[in-house]
């Protein structure tokens, strides 16, 4: 069975100073930062106030966690043969100790943001963890630059030797658990015969998933598997130093002054509380926070006071600040453009870059009745038809006065009518009746009528779609017609009429129907044939020769 960590070293070598790369752009400024330049006690660029990790870090030649801290030199051939493993593999970092398979299945169970592969997102993750977890602050007195006091310095020291000797240890990798065992942080079962990491300071019967070897304060998983210990917890080096010392929430090295500032609940070194404009100390004096920086009252009214629209000043701390639509306003000059009222706390409107009291706007911009000629307040119902407006007591009838409201309504030559109104003046009248026809009817000899009062002049009868005939200019139903005014068949004695064209035979002022005129004795029809007469019979040849 593959294990990987190491004994924790004793002996703290020079670690060599480097300057930060000022060349490195801030991917938050993109080009208005120039590129990283540390500010003289901040943990920022002295150019964009942006801190390093939010600048394009540069990693440092795959440095190990013991390299990083100064407990094995760049030239210790066991630091070389760790980083040519490493790459050998595709990482620029692995546990020891495993196989090129297990340090894959290793990688896998990490989360893919974490996977230090190199020339991935993971390769620069590691490097920018390192950098926070591990701050080059925290390791020798040639970073810190507030260490003023050989007590200080000595207590730096001793803190070093207490951590090293007593806090530092490389998690140890197993490549097959021999049991079942749980998690120590997230209390599930690691199977037997699975990976676990192992930290040996606290001893062989605590382990942790690969992903769950975690800081306790910021879960972040720890770099390199590099942890502190502090009450059974691990830590990375930046949050276990913070368990015993304060940092300065500024230039984010640790406070070693028995006097100190606490603010904003942060720890400052004396004079670090500062604006974070011009670095004025604001210990003791009024400050204004501002994306959780501080700024002293100069400073946050010459960087973010609004200009007042009205005169042009800057809205100092002291007043207030009125805004509307991105524009601001001094309380004082918050105030209608028209008869000027203030307009804190009451209703205003706004015309092009001007406001207005309720009042006033309303006068000068609001619309107009087309009736009365007086002006739409607020609430007021609004008639609109064809570009026209009116108020809901003035939308009437233009013959009757009433109010229309929601009724139906009819246009005429620019004026509203009321139906009924509409009808009356407007409306077909039936000729009978002389009531408005609203729907249907017929039409006779240019006069209208109901259907229900277009009827035959004998009976009453309706004639609307029916057949009838007319005399005199009346109408009759062929019934009618035909009993008033149609010949009589001399056979049949019934009414002649024509209707559907039905035709009859004349004969010395008598008439007949067509299948009425007959021979008297043998019935055969003598249309289009010679015929005898007897008297007032009619006869066939044949009969009338008989």
């Amino acid at each position: 069975m593959a294990e990987s960590g190491d004994a924790v070293p004793l002996v703290r070598k020079d670690i060599s100073v480097q300057e930060l790369d000022i060349s490195q752009p801030c991917l938050n400024c993109n080009e208005q930062c120039p590129g990283f330049q540390q500010h003289f006690w901040r943990k920022s660029c002295l150019n964009c106030r942006c801190p390093r990790l939010d600048h394009d870090i540069i990693h440092d030649n795959y440095v190990t966690v013991k390299e990083h801290m100064g407990l094995q030199s760049a030239d210790d051939s066991e630091t070389k043969s760790e980083k040519e493993r490493a790459i050998r593999n595709g990482y620029s970092w692995v546990p020891t100790g495993l196989s090129a398979d297990k340090i894959d299945e290793y990688m896998r169970s990490l989360p893919n943001s974490s996977i230090p592969k190199l020339h991935t997102p993971g390769e620069t993750n590691r490097d920018k963890q390192m950098i926070l977890q591990i701050p080059r602050q925290d390791l020798a007195l040639d970073y810190l630059k507030h260490l003023e006091s050989e007590e200080a310095k000595e207590q730096f020291q001793d803190f070093l030797d207490y951590r090293d000797h007593t806090a530092f240890g490389i998690g140890r990798v197993r490549d097959y658990l021999p049991m079942d065992m749980n998690c120590n942080k997230c209390d599930r079962e690691i199977e037997a015969g699975d990976i676990a990491v192992f930290a040996d300071r606290l001893g062989d019967d605590v382990c942790w998933h690969p992903f769950c070897f975690c800081c306790s304060t910021c879960n972040e998983l720890l770099v390199d598997l590099a942890y502190f210990t502090k009450d059974g917890k691990i830590y990375d080096e930046r949050h276990y130093a913070e368990e015993i010392i304060p940092r300065c929430e500024s230039c984010d090295e640790l406070i070693f002054a028995s006097e100190y500032t606490k603010a904003m609940n942060e720890n400052f070194h004396g004079g670090h509380f500062a604006c974070n404009n011009c670095d004025t100390s604001l210990t003791g004096h009024r400050y204004i926070l501002r994306d959780e920086h501080p700024y002293c009252i100069k400073c946050y009214e010459d960087v973010f006071a609004n200009t007042c629209e009205e005169c042009g000043k800057k809205i100092g701390t002291d007043f207030k600040d009125l805004s509307y639509k991105d524009r601001h306003w001094h309380e004082h000059c918050f105030f209608c453009q028209e008869c000027k009222t203030s307009l804190v706390d009451a209703p205003f409107g706004a015309h092009g870059d001007e406001l207005y009291c309720g009042t006033c706007h309303e006068q000068k911009f609001a619309a107009r009745c087309d009736a009365c000629g007086d002006i739409f307040k607020s609430g007021m119902k609004k008639m609109e038809y064809k570009g026209q407006q009116w108020h809901e007591h003035c939308f009437v009838c233009t013959n009757c006065k009433n109010t229309i409201g929601s009724n139906s309504f009819i246009p005429k030559e620019g004026k509203i009518h009321c139906v009924p109104c509409y009808e009356d003046i407007f409306g077909t009248k039936c000729t009978s009746c002389k009531k408005i026809i609203s729907a249907g009817g017929v039409t006779y000899r240019g006069d209208p009528y109901h259907r229900e009062c277009f009827l035959c002049t004998d009976c009453q009868k309706q004639l609307a779609g029916v057949r009838f005939t007319s005399r005199e200019d009346k109408p009759y139903c062929a019934e009618c017609f035909g009993e008033r005014f149609a010949k009589k068949c001399t056979s049949c004695t019934k009414p002649i009429t024509g209707m559907g064209g039905t035709k009859f035979i004349s004969f010395e002022q008598r008439n007949w129907h067509n299948d009425c005129f007959n021979c008297g004795k043998c019935q055969a029809s003598l249309v289009g044939q010679g015929f005898l007469t007897d008297g007032d019979e009619i006869l066939c040849p044949a009969c009338g020769q008989a």
